[in-house]
């Protein structure tokens, strides 16, 4: 299935001028080559594993996280991201095989923060988590979400890829504060992180669609233009996304606010709070179209 069928009626969004134009997103990830679905809209990298300077993925995890969120659909209009006019700046805090030190992501938070009016950041994607929420070092994690998501920015965090038992969510998205997105269509096997986490906050908040999304491929130069993944990390750029149409043509609103319209505009599943959060994503609701 292409992401074009699963994006949540984005294309009405589109159509009445949602596209993100003017909202930045800051997304933590495995780092993001120069793809053309995006290229042009990457106004910053910063390089917290090897110091590189040059954009690059030697995973390919952030590329296609990162076409989800802001691609244009260059190389083909089939798999065009959720605010395809969307600015994005990537700081890359996890390593070639996809893992990362807690420093890391903190250090890349704090970059947000103090580089957040330099490049008019409003939006910060982590589709990244800890392997299991219990281990006290991930407080720290969860303290500087929660001092980005203070500062006025709206963090968006994966819930996970440890389902289906309750009380796991990875962090920091068992964050009370942040918006922890699961996957709506994880199936055989179950695996989109389930709540309540353990201080017993009601997790995930909402889901979007995570499994067999088609999005930019960081082998692009090689032919490979896009590619397959799954996971809740799938999921989370399309929130994100959607707080950038959304931000694009209402800019006075704030990250609660943001927050409660993921709330208000949710499709009920009729599944437990456990598993949807408040529902599904649908764009167009959620942009009051």
């Amino acid at each position: 299935m292409n992401r074009a069928r699963q994006i949540i009626r984005a294309e009405e969004a589109w159509k009445r001028g949602y596209t993100g134009e003017g909202i930045v997103v800051a997304v933590m990830d495995t780092g993001a080559c120069r793809h053309p679905d995006y290229a042009d809209r990457l106004l910053a990298f910063r390089d917290f594993i090897d110091g590189r300077e040059e954009p690059y993925d030697d995973y390919g995890h952030g590329t296609h996280v990162t076409g989800i969120l802001a691609g244009n659909g260059a190389l083909s209009p089939l798999y065009r991201g959720i605010a395809p006019k969307a600015g994005v700046v990537h700081l890359k805090i996890l390593d070639r095989n996809g893992n990362g030190r807690r420093g890391d992501v903190v250090r890349g938070i704090q970059w947000v923060l103090e580089n957040r009016e330099k490049y008019r950041i409003r939006i910060l994607n982590i589709s990244v988590g800890t392997v299991k929420e219990g281990d006290v070092r991930d407080e720290i994690l969860v303290k500087a979400v929660e001092e980005a998501w203070d500062a006025g920015i709206v963090v968006v965090v994966a819930a996970g890829n440890m389902g289906p038992m309750p009380q796991t969510i990875t962090a920091p998205g068992n964050s009370r504060k942040v918006i922890t997105v699961g996957a709506s269509d994880d199936s055989a096997p179950l695996y989109s992180g389930r709540g309540p986490t353990k201080n017993c906050v009601c997790k995930p908040d909402i889901v979007a669609p995570g499994s067999g999304i088609i999005s930019c491929g960081h082998l692009w130069q090689s032919g490979k233009n896009y590619c397959k993944k799954s996971g809740t990390s799938m999921a989370t750029p399309m929130v994100s996304g959607a707080a950038a149409l959304l931000l694009s043509k209402e800019p006075w609103l704030t990250n609660v606010e943001v927050k409660m319209r993921l709330r208000e505009s949710a499709v009920d599943l009729g599944r437990e709070h456990s598993s949807q959060g408040w529902g599904l994503l649908d764009v167009s609701r959620f942009c009051r179209l």
